[in-house]
C-alpha cells in the first residue's frame, strides 16, 4: 500500500489511492441504486393487475398460444432467474417490445427523449439565469419591494397548478394573442423537413440551416419552456435567497465590509462564492425535476417526450415501455447527482 510522509512523520494513503478508492465506491453505490430501481420496477411489472401475455397475444387466444407466450417471456421461471435475466437484459440495453409502436423499447426512448432533453434543458437555463440574481438581489435588499415581489413570484411559482398556468398561457399567448405556436414541437407544415441527427429540433435545423423550421420550432418551444423555467425559477431564486441571508449575516461578511471592500465585491466576491456548491445541489436536482416531472407540460402541449410516451404506455398497460422509460429517468438522476458531486471537486477545496 502507497504511504507519503507529513510534515509530523506520521503517514497518509496517497493521492492516486485515494483517488482509486473514491472512484470504486462511486461505483458501487450507482450498481446499488441501479439495482434497487431496477427492483422495485420489476415488482410493481409483476404485481400490476396487468396480464402481459394476455396484453400481447389477446383475449381471444388460444390456451396453447397463451402458454407459448407465458414461457416465451420467461414467466414459468422462478422469480428470482426472471429477475436475473431482466437485469441481464437492461444492461445490454434491451428493454423489450413495445405493444404500442410495436418497436423495441429502446428505439422508442431515443427517438422521444431528446424532445424532453430540449425542453428541460431550456427551461432550467431560464431559472438559471433569472432565478439567482433575482434571489441575491432579493437577499441584499431583505424587506424591500424587490424582495417581497420575490417572494410572491416563488410563492406563486410553487402554489399554481403547471396544468393551469399551461392552459392559460395557451389560452392568452397562442388563442388571443397569437404570439407564440401552438401544441406540439413544430407547424403540420415543417414536420420532418430537417433531417433527425441530435433529436433536438432547434439544433437539428440550426445544423441543416433551416431557419424558417427554426423559427417556427422556436415559437412553439417558448410558451412550454417558459413555463418550466417560471417553476424552475420559483425554486432556484427562493433557495439563493435562502443561501444569501445566511452568509450576509456571517461575521467574515462584516469583517469585509469594516475593512472597506466594496458592497458588489462583498456579495460577488465572498457571499456568492461560498454558495456554489449549494446552488449546484439546487440546480441539479432541479434540472432532474424538470427531465422527469414535465409530463403534464408535455401533455398540455402534446409535447412528444418520454414523460408522454411513459404516461399513454401506462394507460394502454405497455409495461415494458413504463418499466423502460423509469429505468432510464432513474439513470439520468442518478447521473446529474454523480456530475454535481463532480463539481463539488471543483468549486470546493475541502471536497478534494
Amino acid at each position: 500500500m502507497a504511504f507519503t510522509e507529513n510534515n509530523n512523520g506520521g503517514r497518509h494513503k496517497a493521492p492516486l489511492e485515494l483517488w482509486i478508492r473514491a472512484t470504486f465506491l462511486m461505483l458501487g453505490s450507482i450498481i446499488v441504486t441501479m439495482l434497487g430501481l431496477m427492483f422495485i420496477t420489476f415488482i410493481i411489472g409483476r404485481v400490476m393487475p396487468i396480464d402481459p401475455v394476455l396484453a400481447i397475444v389477446g383475449e381471444q387466444a388460444s390456451k396453447s398460444t397463451y402458454d407459448a407466450a407465458y414461457e416465451q417471456l420467461g414467466l414459468d421461471q422462478p422469480i428470482i432467474v426472471q429477475f436475473a435475466l431482466y437485469v441481464w437484459d437492461v444492461i445490454h440495453g434491451d428493454f423489450g417490445k413495445s405493444l404500442l409502436t410495436a418497436r423495441p423499447v429502446s428505439q422508442d426512448i431515443a427517438r422521444v427523449f431528446p424532445a424532453t432533453l430540449e425542453l428541460a434543458t431550456i427551461g432550467v437555463f431560464v431559472g438559471i439565469i433569472l432565478g439567482v440574481p433575482l434571489g441575491v438581489i432579493a437577499a441584499v435588499r431583505r424587506g424591500s419591494w424587490i424582495d417581497q415581489v420575490a417572494r410572491v413570484i416563488a410563492l406563486v411559482g410553487y402554489s399554481m397548478p403547471i396544468f393551469w398556468l399551461g392552459l392559460m398561457g395557451l389560452l392568452v399567448f397562442y388563442g388571443i394573442l397569437g404570439w407564440v405556436g401552438g401544441p406540439g414541437r413544430v407547424g403540420i407544415f415543417y414536420v420532418d423537413i430537417v433531417p433527425s441527427v441530435t433529436g433536438m429540433i432547434l439544433v437539428d435545423s440550426i445544423l441543416d440551416r433551416n431557419w424558417l423550421v427554426f423559427k417556427d420550432a422556436l415559437s412553439h418551444i417558448v410558451l412550454p419552456a417558459s413555463l418550466l423555467g417560471y417553476y424552475s425559477l420559483a425554486y432556484i431564486s427562493r433557495m439563493t435567497r435562502s443561501f444569501m441571508l445566511e452568509q450576509l449575516s456571517a461575521e467574515y461578511i462584516t469583517t469585509a465590509r469594516v475593512k472597506g471592500m466594496s458592497e458588489s465585491a462583498v456579495i460577488w466576491r465572498h457571499a456568492f462564492r461560498n454558495i456554489r456548491v449549494q446552488l449546484i445541489t439546487v440546480i441539479a436536482l432541479s434540472y432532474a425535476n424538470l427531465l422527469e416531472g414535465s409530463v403534464l407540460t408535455e401533455i398540455i402541449f402534446s409535447w412528444p417526450g418520454i414523460g408522454s410516451y411513459i404516461t399513454t404506455a401506462l394507460l394502454s398497460a405497455d409495461m415494458s415501455a413504463v418499466m423502460g422509460g423509469t429505468v432510464v429517468v432513474g439513470l439520468i438522476f442518478i447521473l446529474l447527482n454523480i456530475f454535481s458531486d463532480l463539481l463539488y471537486k471543483v468549486f470546493d477545496p475541502r471536497a478534494k
